[in-house]
């Protein structure tokens, strides 16, 4: 079973991806709400899978992709916002790859999971 940890700073989101991911098989083992806890959490909870919320209060998931490259956990952009939105960051990201929030399935995650990325 796949364990996640969810970095997003709108807990309605946070709490629709939990359901969604859940109900799919995958083990919800925290949740931060920006990326200092994310990063604190990622690291103390050891993670398959990090789905990390790009634009967050504190920092971007970029830089928190970057500050968790040596980790094992995988990590897997996240916005409410488009690719085309996010620039040429998007293609220099250490995370395994990115999946707009309104197109947020279980099957999306492990497309990226298994191809890696």
């Amino acid at each position: 079973m796949t364990s996640v940890l969810i970095v997003d700073d709108h807990p309605a989101f946070r709490a629709s991806a939990r359901r969604l991911l859940e109900r799919d098989g995958f083990r919800v083992v925290g949740e931060a709400d920006d990326g200092a806890s994310g990063i604190e959490l990622a690291r103390k909870l050891d993670p398959d899978l990090i789905l990390l919320d790009v634009v967050l209060p504190d920092t971007t998931g970029f830089d928190v992709a970057e500050e968790l490259r040596s980790e094992r956990s995988e990590v897997v952009l996240v916005s409410s916002r488009t690719s085309a939105d996010l620039g040429p960051r998007l293609d220099v990201t250490s995370a395994l790859g990115f999946i707009p929030k309104e197109e947020l399935t279980s099957e999306a995650v492990r497309a990226l999971l298994d191809t890696g990325g």
